[in-house]
């Protein structure tokens, strides 16, 4: 029996159809694509249909692997908007420590999604079962945030765990999405896990960026590193390394490297033409 079957035969009992939907990271760093897939995803759904989405790693390479099944699960809860993410594991939920080797640990029953603090917490190699452990757990729920998507972190061995999940029974971890929804496009621009380029920004470029709503300009541009063509999502990062947004590059790296620090009045003279004054416009822009 196929994998496609065994769904099928499970849900059955239960008077469900299934459907199998394989999904790469190139499917949602598509644009095109992103929408074909949450147009899927959604009708599936209205017609009462349960999709059973897997990473395709028939055709997956190591280098464009979403990583592991916790991101997989926070980025289709962006898709379609979803209101919760429930995540199942061999814990209780997150814990102050390892519980396995701190006897004081205790649960975190409540928290708010993207407290560095819970990091901090699940920092430790989690579960042996999977590839993620805990860690991915909590940033997956940091990223479910943008959407404005919950989060629990439940043991799956809890009897009738989702059914009571649905019913508001407090189990295992809460964690509390605090952030403004974005914007379906930008929802987009953030939930890229793979950048191929990196731009590194001086302070008055990084405060304009998180603080203003700006966008950027080339003269606010320190270094320019990766290889990427024009129309890229590149990671834009402060003058610590840190980074603080992620957006849709107007010129392709070898013509960023040459008006980087320049003031766009500059930018025909030195590159011959000018098709844009921003390096990434605002509207293209999202604050990570």
């Amino acid at each position: 029996m196929g994998l496609a079957q065994a769904y099928e035969s499970c849900f059955s009992v239960h008077g469900l159809h299934t459907a199998q939907v394989l999904l790469t990271h190139a499917d949602l760093a598509d644009r095109q694509r992103y929408l074909n897939a949450r147009s899927t995803l959604l009708t599936l759904l209205n017609l009462g249909v349960v999709p059973i989405i897997n990473e395709n790693d028939t055709v997956v390479t190591e280098e464009i692997k979403f990583g592991d099944n916790d991101t997989l699960g926070a980025l289709v809860t962006n898709l379609v908007d979803a209101g919760v993410l429930i995540i199942l594991t061999d814990q209780a939920g997150l814990f102050t420590a390892d519980p396995r080797k701190d006897p004081l640990a205790r649960l975190v029953s409540r928290g708010d999604a993207g407290d560095p603090s819970l990091e901090e917490m699940a920092g430790g190699a989690g579960s042996t079962i999977g590839r993620g452990g805990m860690i991915t757990k909590v940033l997956a729920a940091k990223r479910a945030a943008r959407s404005g998507a919950h989060t629990v972190i439940a043991s799956g061995r809890e009897p009738d765990v989702l059914s009571r999940i649905a019913d508001n029974v407090q189990l295992g971890t809460f964690l509390r999405a605090q952030t403004t929804p974005l914007g379906a496009r930008k929802q987009w621009l953030a939930d890229h896990v793979q950048i191929i380029g990196r731009l590194t920004l001086d302070a008055g470029a990084t405060r304009a960026i998180t603080k203003e709503g700006k966008s950027l300009l080339p003269i606010g541009v320190i270094d320019v590193s990766g290889n990427f063509e024009r129309g890229a999502i590149v990671a834009c990062a402060g003058p610590d390394g840190t980074e603080i947004a992620r957006g849709l590059v107007n010129y392709g790296s070898a013509e960023a490297k040459r008006i980087a620090g320049k003031p766009s009045s500059e930018i025909e003279s030195i590159l011959g033409y000018i098709d844009d004054t921003e390096l990434i416009h605002r509207d293209n822009l999202v604050v990570t």
